[in-house]
């Protein structure tokens, strides 16, 4: 490998806002935020969703339809709600 042409590798704490949850891996992710894990100043990164909290992987679908499309588009294409 050549020197001084990859980025810096480096433990991150991972924290998703929805549900809290938190988590350390390697990333060349960088923060401002920092917290101390081991005796080691690591960066906090705050996610908006993870796999964790995303409804695909959680099985908890939402809907969310202010203007009433996705029920004329049920109503057209003959679909019933779940």
């Amino acid at each position: 490998m050549k020197p001084e042409i990859h980025p810096d590798y480096h433990d991150v704490i991972f924290v998703d806002s929805a549900t809290g949850t938190e988590w350390v891996t390697r990333s060349t992710m960088t923060s401002k935020e920092t917290r101390a894990v081991e005796g080691v100043d690591v960066p906090v990164v705050r996610l908006e969703i993870s796999s964790v909290s995303h409804p695909f992987w959680t099985g908890k679908m939402r809907e969310l339809d202010a203007d009433g499309k996705i029920e004329r588009f049920r109503k057209r294409y003959g679909f019933k709600k779940k």
